[in-house]
Parts: structure tokens; sequence; C-alpha cells
């Protein structure tokens, strides 16, 4: 089974989180924080910061690393670091995804993710929010 490495910002502003909704692919319509793969010349930060830039048009900060998710999906595993993330500049431009919110830890479950997000959702509302 091939091995998708990959990284996700969980985006924080005035103690708000950002989902975005894919829109495109076979996950069309899931929930997930925004992100991507990583390239083989980029550290996972390099590559967090470059794709939050191609899909939102907006510079972060990458914090700390919340954890690893590691998901089989029927044809794929997914191995996905998570970092806390704060914008820098730019408002978010939805290029890649279909739509937006900014949610609270209390809102998190009201939208619905896609099954690797889910596996963070736990340990998010865990953490004191940066």
């Amino acid at each position: 089974m091939t091995t998708l490495k990959v990284v996700a910002a969980i985006i924080v502003h005035d103690n708000k989180i950002f989902a975005t909704q894919r829109g495109y692919g076979d996950f069309k319509g899931g929930w997930e924080f925004p992100g991507g793969k990583i390239e083989p010349e980029e550290t996972p930060q390099e590559a967090l910061k470059r794709e939050i830039m191609e899909e939102l048009g907006i510079e972060i900060m990458v914090g700390e690393l919340i954890d690893t998710v590691e998901y089989d999906y029927p044809t794929f595993h997914l191995s996905m670091q998570c970092f806390w993330s704060k914008v820098i500049s730019g408002n978010p431009i939805l290029r890649e995804h279909e739509a937006a919110k900014w949610l609270t830890k209390e809102e998190l479950y009201s939208v619905d993710w896609l099954p690797a997000d889910v596996c963070l959702i736990e340990k998010i509302k865990e953490y004191p929010t940066p």
C-alpha cells in the first residue's frame, strides 16, 4: 500500500479553528484541516507554509506539532503531521476548496470531517489553544 506523507495546519485566530471543505477529488465535499503533500526537498514546516500559500493565499507561522495521524484509507496509507499555525498576513482565499469556516472547539463536530481528520478533533479539544 502506498504511503502519502502530508502536513496539515490547525490555524487558530481569536480562539477559532479554520476548517476547509474539499472542492475536488475522491473526497470532494468532506471537511479537512488545510495542507498537502511534502515534497522530497522540504521540511514538514516548509511544505505546510507552501501549501497554505498555494491553497489559501495566506502566510502562516507554523508552531508546535500536535500529532502525526496514521490512517489507512482503502487505497493508500496517510501519514499526516499536524501543526498549530497562525496567520501572519493575508485573508484566506479559497483556491481549491468549496467552503471554509472558523469553528470554536465546541463547534468542531458541526462539520463532516474526513476520517483521518476526525482523529485529531479530541487532541485539539484537549490542548490549550495557542
